[in-house]
């Protein structure tokens, strides 16, 4: 999403015919909120309004989609810790306590912000910076333990008991997470004080180019290799025949949002030339799929408490 919120543009303010200044009038799920955004139509040099209708729908479903999520993530990982204190016996790799407690714990983080994410959608966002930029890194944080954690678990027995050697890697692995979220807290924002944007900085900007290769890298290059090793190793393809394959519904909730933000870099370097119809339509399938990932907070949990129960 962009750092500045849409604006009506002019003829005299467009590049190319035909197509739209995408970088003034792209947003997604994260651009959140701006009263700009109610007029909604762009002109190009043809005199053909452009319509960007997801920002209104999106401020009347963000709010009650974030919050029933956040109630179904708190109802999800309390039941899954119960059952992780009451019934330690059901906990074996692949899916051992170790491994599931801590998916738990980033399910958890992921979720802590989005009260203040659906009051913000809902009445505009002003509690500053800081806030902001502490809900991207927890986001991201979590969002990048989980990941590491699956990569983790299905490449070896790690996390088969909880002694030394695995605490160590918990450690290094959060540790590492953290580092690799850092980026994101960086380009993220306030817009007028009313919009806690995931991007404040030029599609080009350094930090913004290491955070889209860390997303890219962690949400859709790792699952495809895990994937591909997988079905190579008969060893790793047994794993999935034991249950482990459910822990892999966070990494598909998330591949489709990966694969948005490499084609909003595209279009917003113009390495793909914008059009009318590609905005009509981007801001939709963006914001459809990390609505799509936001929901493995409450669907994971879940999940881990039908491998656990089977």
């Amino acid at each position: 999403p962009d750092a500045h919120p849409p604006h009506p543009q002019t003829p005299g303010i467009l590049e190319t015919q035909g197509s739209v200044d995408m970088e003034e009038i792209m947003g997604d799920l994260s651009s959140f909120y701006d009263g700009s955004y109610s007029n909604d139509t762009f002109v190009d040099y043809d005199a053909t309004p452009c319509h960007n209708r997801f920002c209104p729908l999106f401020q009347r479903v963000a709010p009650p989609f974030l919050a029933v999520t956040c109630a179904a993530a708190a109802l999800g990982t309390g039941a899954l810790l119960v059952a992780l204190a009451k019934r330690p016996q059901a906990w074996r790799w692949p899916r051992s306590r170790a491994l599931v407690s801590q998916l738990a714990l980033g399910t958890a983080l992921f979720a802590v912000p989005l009260p203040a994410l659906a009051a913000g959608v809902a009445r505009g966002w002003h509690l500053g910076t800081g806030p902001c930029r502490l809900t991207h890194l927890l986001w991201h944080w979590s969002l990048f333990a989980q990941a590491l954690l699956v990569a983790s678990g299905s490449c070896g027995t790690a996390w088969a008991r909880w002694d030394p050697r695995s605490r160590r890697l918990a450690v290094a692995l959060w540790a590492v997470a953290l580092l690799l979220a850092t980026p994101a807290a960086l380009v993220s924002g306030v817009a007028a004080d009313t919009s806690c944007v995931r991007r404040s900085v030029d599609i080009l900007a350094p930090a913004y180019l290491l955070h889209l290769t860390l997303c890219l890298c962690l949400l859709l290059l790792l699952p495809a290799g895990l994937l591909l090793a997988a079905l190579a190793v008969p060893r790793l393809r047994a794993s999935w025949a034991a249950g482990a394959g459910l822990i892999w519904l966070f990494l598909g909730l998330w591949g489709p949002y990966g694969a948005g933000l490499a084609g909003e870099f595209l279009l917003q370097a113009r390495l793909l030339e914008p059009t009318c119809g590609s905005f009509e339509h981007f801001d939709l399938a963006l914001g459809l799929s990390e609505g799509l990932g936001v929901l493995h907070c409450g669907l994971g949990p879940l999940a881990l408490l039908l491998a656990g129960s089977c």
